[in-house]
């Protein structure tokens, strides 16, 4: 693979263990991992005539976005009429019905939008938690569409299995039998997971929410992840409802339920965790359980304020995420980053975070969070996943500090590198006609809304 050269980069937030910050420094790519980071790179490797240069003058460079929540195919769903003021059960209600038209096809182009978009904001490594199977719908559709955009991915195969009839949320016509779940598992794990270093797919087990399946299932998994070595992710703890259910159903808090079913550890993320109380923070803290913070989401369905400076405090790995893009609307990482910021001003003040620890949370936090030391932080032998920001544009015109680029920068990136591979240049996706699958996605929106 030809050597990669970004000359002369005003900041480089490195986010390695020391959080440097270098002024008017280059960094080398070599063989899908950075080679070196540094001044005066340029001086010794710029003459090799197989060197592609690209100058950063006037530009922020950090560690590319990690991604630690999505559904990737409700990009097909955004804004839908009668879910866009509900509560969390309420708006699940209204999109299930839609969701079970889907078919493969929709699978595919609407991770191919998510991704993208999340490209375009900087994020280089994605998870994505796809729970519902209809028409012949796979796993694997989506792990296609991120092979094609060039996108560092984790899936994750999710399931639910409780529908109306037998006291869950979901349709019946939406869940799937147990035992087909686990076969489902097994299969993807030992054709899609590569778990060494570098890797650009890593397959996880994801049941959907302790109101979906049973604890028969949630323990399974459990069992069948820590077999095969993967890892472990569900929603917990989202909002009022969620807890309510879990005291009503359980007889615990979903903390304990968690812990009761083998559902803690550094091999475990759960999604939005807004009502962990202190003692759950603690067990999370002291198992190294990890969260994945979606700000945005939590915001759109009323959920709360999850409690991240307390998590940060006591040692909870903290990642964000964007949530489905029918609950956000929008697939934007840097800007889940900027709120993820606001909202722990608004709770805690205005020293309770800041831009450079939203921008930590967003690109190291995340990749530990996913069990990714080589990921979300620029550094000798680390994997070259690198966003490029221009700010010299208007939204950092008059900024003392460009590098505080969550109070005053660019929301898109200009250059992104995926194991040192350009998949955006100058603001523009290189790997995919983008143009193309959107009029596809909105082809395929109008038929489901028709």
């Amino acid at each position: 693979m030809t050597d990669i050269l970004i000359r002369n980069a005003d900041t480089i937030l490195t986010m390695d263990d020391k959080r440097s910050e270098l002024s008017n420094a280059d960094i080398l790519i070599r063989n899908g991992a950075v080679a070196a980071v540094g001044t005066n790179l340029g001086n010794t490797v710029a003459a090799l005539p197989d060197t592609i240069i690209h100058e950063a003058k006037g530009c922020v460079v950090t560690p590319g976005l990690v991604n630690t929540h999505h559904h990737l195919y409700q990009t097909l769903t955004r804004a839908v009429p009668g879910g866009q003021d509900a509560l969390l059960f309420g708006w699940l209600r209204t999109l299930y019905p839609i969701w079970a038209r889907f078919g493969p096809e929709e699978m595919f182009v609407s991770a191919q939008i998510g991704l993208a978009e999340l490209a375009l904001s900087g994020c280089t490594l994605s998870s994505d938690h796809l729970y519902l199977y209809p028409n012949g719908c796979r796993l694997d559709d989506t792990i296609a569409a991120a092979a094609e955009l060039g996108m560092r991915f984790h899936p994750t195969r999710g399931a639910m299995s409780i529908g109306e009839s037998a006291g869950g949320l979901p349709p019946d016509s939406l869940v799937e039998g147990e035992q087909e779940i686990l076969n489902d598992m097994i299969r993807v794990v030992d054709r899609f997971h590569d778990g060494s270093e570098g890797s650009m797919c890593r397959v996880g087990l994801a049941p959907c929410s302790p109101f979906s399946v049973s604890r028969d299932l949630m323990r399974d998994a459990a069992l069948l992840a820590r077999d095969k070595g993967v890892m472990l992710h569900t929603h917990l703890a989202e909002n009022d409802e969620d807890i309510a259910y879990s005291e009503a159903q359980f007889g615990c808090r979903p903390g304990q339920y968690a812990e009761e079913l083998g559902w803690t550890g550094p091999d475990v993320w759960h999604a939005h965790c807004v009502k962990l109380d202190g003692q759950e923070i603690d067990l999370f803290a002291r198992t190294r359980t990890g969260v994945a913070h979606c700000p945005c989401s939590n915001c759109r369905l009323g959920s709360g304020i999850a409690p991240v400076r307390a998590m940060r405090d006591a040692g909870v790995p903290v990642g964000l995420g964007v949530d489905g893009s029918a609950s956000n609307d929008s697939g934007n990482l840097m800007a889940e980053a900027r709120q993820a910021m606001l909202l722990q001003r608004v709770a805690c003040g205005a020293d309770a975070m800041s831009a450079r620890e939203a921008l930590e949370i967003a690109t190291r936090g995340g990749a530990d969070v996913l069990g990714r030391p080589d990921c979300g932080r620029l550094a000798p032998g680390k994997r070259a996943d690198i966003a490029v920001w221009d700010t010299t544009g208007i939204d950092c015109a008059g900024s003392w500090d460009p590098a505080a680029l969550l109070l005053a920068g660019p929301t898109r990136v200009k250059h992104l590198f995926v194991e040192g591979r350009q998949i955006v240049h100058d603001g523009q996706i290189t790997s995919i006609d983008l143009p193309t699958v959107i009029e596809r996605q909105n082809r395929l929106a109008r038929a489901l809304r028709s």
